[in-house]
């Protein structure tokens, strides 16, 4: 095992150790790319690379100008992890949910409730102490400065409020909808359930560029008001992997079941981080737009919903302050993943309850009285593969010595985020990605 001295490294012998690796001609740079192929190196999960001796934690982070701009964006990631773990803890599959579009949507929904309603949410999504009034404004600063790099990430997103037909939606709210959340309302007749369903499902096939199809299934002819939230997220990583070095190796979903998949490939300079007490190593790839994922991989002995439970926006923001610069090759595994979610439950077990019920006050919006929200709708899709275009760097680095390799091949999880400001934009957990 590679072992950490002090506060140092011991270089030697994490060169000893991870470059244990023959020296014959056969591994010349030209078949070290390859080497996988020629069967020099296999990634069981007991030979998977130990990340505890590569790193060296420091501190290195930059303040936020707004104060306020920064607690929203601390208190959305935790709701988001929040958010995240009430889903994760309901299946063993894979997980992925546009966290930012989910807060985006129901912080649209606080502002068009009152009273203790109001209250409710904002406690439910950890918002208590601060100005509903002003809470429009900030998101919508902080929204800003995600979609300045949305068309390089190609992130598309939507939100929209589908009441009952008859229900009028005031045109104040319905500004405020648009304006802070790029929001919009279309209203329905929900006694003829396939007809409403097409209606949500072409908007967001609209809002996605017809990437997130099938959103929501036939609604009750019962319903009043459905929030419905879509996203799609084709990752571009900057620098990018290069498809010709991308070839198939196995990965461990589980003990007993191994499945073939794409690995992509790509030797330079990443930031790493380890934390200690969860067994865990935390790696930053960059994205072109200005986001960035952290994949973070459990030790081959540790179970990744123990490393979930433990994940709070605080947390996050702790990893991305320990990232150490080393010089790394990494194998990542080229996914998609497809999921939809109805989260009226979901939401209740995080204490948002009372808009759902007959006695909510949502009269913001304008409608009848005794309007109540009858179920949200989330689906999100996320392609992580290598770029058609690598002109900038794609490919591997050449080193004067053999770096470690990473070798993501068993269940991981993934965190999108702004870099500037930090903002949570999503997260999923892979535990098959050969599957959606």
């Amino acid at each position: 095992m590679l072992r950490a001295v002090g506060s140092e490294l011991d270089v030697d012998a994490q060169l000893v150790k991870l470059q244990n690796r023959k020296t014959s001609q056969k591994y010349q740079k030209t078949k070290r790319i390859n080497r996988t192929k020629e069967g020099a190196v296999t990634m069981p999960p007991c030979a998977a690379l130990s990340l505890v001796g590569l790193l060296l934690l420091t501190l290195a982070s930059s303040e936020p100008a707004d104060p306020s701009l920064d607690d929203l964006t601390n208190r959305n990631a935790d709701f988001g992890t929040r958010l995240y773990g009430a889903v994760s803890r309901r299946t063993d599959d894979n997980v992925f949910l546009s966290t930012f579009t989910l807060s985006a949507a129901l912080l649209a929904l606080l502002g068009a409730a009152n009273g203790p309603t109001r209250d409710q949410l904002l406690q439910g999504l950890t918002l208590t102490g601060l100005d509903p009034q002003t809470l429009p404004d900030l998101f919508q600063t902080l929204s800003a400065g995600v979609q300045q790099g949305s068309a390089a990430m190609t992130l598309k997103q939507g939100v929209a409020m589908f009441p009952a037909q008859g229900i009028q939606v005031s045109p104040s709210y319905l500004d405020l909808l648009q304006t802070k959340f790029g929001g919009s309302v279309k209203s329905l007749a929900y006694a003829t359930p396939p007809e409403a369903a097409d209606a949500i499902n072409v908007w967001a096939q609209e809002v996605t560029g017809d990437e997130v199809q099938d959103l929501v299934p036939d609604p009750d002819p019962q319903t009043q008001l459905l929030l419905a939230t879509a996203a799609a997220y084709n990752v571009r990583f900057s620098p990018s992997f290069n498809k010709s070095l991308t070839q198939d190796e196995r990965f461990y979903v589980g003990k007993y079941h191994v499945v073939m998949v794409p690995m992509m490939f790509r030797s330079d300079k990443y930031f790493l981080a380890y934390d200690r007490s969860l067994k865990a190593g935390v790696l930053k790839l960059p994205m072109a737009g200005g986001a960035a994922m952290l994949v973070v991989l459990p030790d081959e002995d540790v179970d990744i919903t123990t490393v979930e439970e433990e994940v709070t926006g605080e947390k996050i923001q702790a990893w991305i302050r320990q990232l150490k610069k080393t010089k790394l090759e990494v194998q990542l595994p080229r996914f998609l993943l497809e999921q939809s979610y109805s989260l009226r439950d979901v939401l209740q077990t995080l204490d948002i309850t009372q808009v759902f019920q007959d006695d909510a006050d949502i009269s913001n919006m304008g409608g009848a009285e005794g309007l109540k929200l009858t179920q949200v709708y989330h689906k999100s899709r996320v392609s992580v593969a290598e770029n058609d275009d690598i002109t900038a760097g794609g490919g591997a680095s050449v080193f004067s010595s053999l770096p470690p390799r990473l070798t993501v091949n068993r269940p991981f999880l993934f965190i999108v985020y702004e870099t500037a400001s930090r903002a949570l934009l999503a997260m999923g957990r892979v535990i098959d990605p050969s599957s959606k």
